[in-house]
């Protein structure tokens, strides 16, 4: 004779035993990737961020002179099937954000940023180089 069970327990435990691996992670709150760029004008920070509207982005300078970035990403995954019961929804909220320390000689007042295609991209533009001035100093 088998063993009855009064209580299908084993399900859950199945459940998240198959969802929780290495194959399917679940979703951690990462900050996200930064590339920067120096060109002879300017420095270019990319973050990536899939998804995000310019809404939920915040870019200033702090206090310190320092360059901060917040990004909130609200993702809601959501399936709507009135054939199946979900066992599981995933709604992401995370938050992010980070200080930068800027170069010496960016100009703090003319920082731009712009999302596009799931990219925040920082501009900075660099001072106008000095002439280098080469004289004789005459001692007295």
């Amino acid at each position: 004779m088998l063993p009855v069970m009064s209580k299908n327990s084993w399900f859950p435990t199945v459940f998240d035993d198959f969802l929780n691996t290495d194959f399917l992670p679940r979703a951690n709150s990462t900050a996200p990737a930064v590339n920067v760029k120096e060109s002879e004008n300017d420095y270019t920070m990319e973050l990536a961020a899939p998804g995000i509207k310019k809404e939920y982005c915040r870019v200033a300078i702090n206090d310190e002179g320092n360059l901060t970035v917040a990004i909130e990403n609200k993702a809601e995954h959501k399936h709507e099937d009135k054939h199946h019961h979900y066992l599981r929804r995933e709604f992401s909220y995370s938050n992010y954000e980070q200080s930068y320390t800027l170069p010496d000689d960016v100009v703090r007042d003319k920082i731009t940023a712009k999302v596009e295609d799931g990219i925040l991209t920082i501009t900075m533009p660099k001072h106008e180089p000095k002439e280098k001035v080469s004289k004789a100093i005459e001692v007295s």
